[in-house]
């Protein structure tokens, strides 16, 4: 069995570390982490306080040192309520990332369950998440499917 918890505020920059091994998977070389971690270690301690509820993210320690081997980061939106979505509450998966040194040991799927188990009791029925191609087969085994809603994003440069 595999030992999962929810983070807490000292983990904070080990799940920015996760974060950029993620990102540099989907795009390797496109960003510099070291531009952006310093800075977003307190955003993230502020998201990872225990009383806020709209924010989990749920870990496994490295087995055999300080530091996390993997990470999951989910997140609760209020949106309106529809036909399918009575409450208006939505999951959105951001984050799931293990350090290659501890890969194909079951980590992500085990802080994945812990996510969907905490989606689960606060009564939440619609997650959704982007997939890596090798990801993909994880989400499919939990349930997750394609869906055919298109999408589209605006960025607006900061001033």
């Amino acid at each position: 069995m595999i030992d999962t918890r929810r983070a807490g505020v000292g983990d904070a920059a080990e799940v920015l570390r996760l974060r950029s091994v993620m990102l540099d998977a989907m795009r390797p070389g496109a960003d510099d982490p070291q531009t952006w971690i310093g800075p977003g270690v307190a955003v993230v301690r502020r998201l990872l306080d225990a009383e806020n509820d709209a924010l989990a993210a749920f870990v496994v320690d490295k087995p055999d040192g300080p530091g996390l081997a993997a990470c999951v980061v989910g997140t609760v939106d209020q949106r309106l309520p529809g036909p399918r979505d009575p409450s208006g509450l939505r999951g959105y998966v951001l984050n799931v990332a293990t350090d290659p040194a501890y890969r194909r040991r079951g980590y992500s799927r085990a802080c994945m369950t812990a996510l969907l188990d905490w989606y689960t009791r606060r009564g939440i029925t619609a997650i959704d998440l982007r997939a890596s191609a090798e990801g993909e087969p994880l989400y499919a085994s939990l349930g997750f499917v394609r869906n055919q809603e298109p999408g589209m994003r605006l960025v607006i440069p900061a001033r």
